[in-house]
């Protein structure tokens, strides 16, 4: 995803803890409810990569929109749990997954209103939640936990982390969230403000 995001120039390797990286995947409401979540303008919808993307978003605000299976991804997008469950009312489910500069990082799932499963990729124990372990069937072979300094063999870093998160995220919305899903065109939308 970094790659994607930084395609040339760079004096430094990036990482998306320094960027800052938030999205959300939205299942059971169209494009004009989630419009209205979001403040986008449809009239302002076009194709564009993630690539191009960055500019856009910090000039006018838009955002990025992308299909995955009957799923809606938006990026970047607020994450706090009041949000993300009034978006699930109603039957809709909705998945998060967030990082931020100071090192803090976020995996929901929600569904109707109400907050399933919740835990940090790095550092997934514990699991919060109305269900915390209702996603372990879908975890099988994803490896989250940061290994220890006294770990040398098979050890798990933060990229194996972020990636198992996104992995997660693909197997629920039956997409492969990798670099082909990343590197695609999408659609670039504007703010209505």
């Amino acid at each position: 995803m970094v790659s994607t995001l930084f395609t040339e120039g760079l004096d430094h390797d990036p990482d998306l803890w320094s960027l800052g990286f938030s999205a959300i995947w939205i299942k059971g409401v169209d494009l004009g409810v989630l419009a209205q979540a979001f403040s986008l303008d449809l009239a302002t919808r076009t194709l564009c990569h993630l690539s191009e993307f960055l500019d856009h978003h910090i000039h006018d605000g838009s955002l990025w929109v992308a299909e995955a299976g009957g799923w809606t991804g938006i990026m970047p997008a607020r994450s706090d749990d009041a949000f993300l469950l009034s978006l699930t009312v109603g039957g809709r489910q909705a998945l998060s997954l967030s990082m931020d500069i100071n090192g803090h990082d976020n995996f929901k799932y929600a569904q109707d209103g109400r907050m399933v499963v919740s835990f940090s990729p790095l550092r997934p124990n514990p699991m919060y939640g109305d269900d915390p372990h209702a996603l372990d069937h879908l975890m099988d072979g994803l490896r989250f936990e940061i290994s220890g300094d006294d770990v040398l063999e098979n050890r798990v870093e933060e990229d194996e982390s972020i990636s198992s998160a996104l992995a997660l995220i693909g197997r629920i919305t039956e997409t492969d969230i990798a670099t082909d899903w990343f590197q695609a065109q999408h659609s670039r939308i504007g703010s209505t403000g």
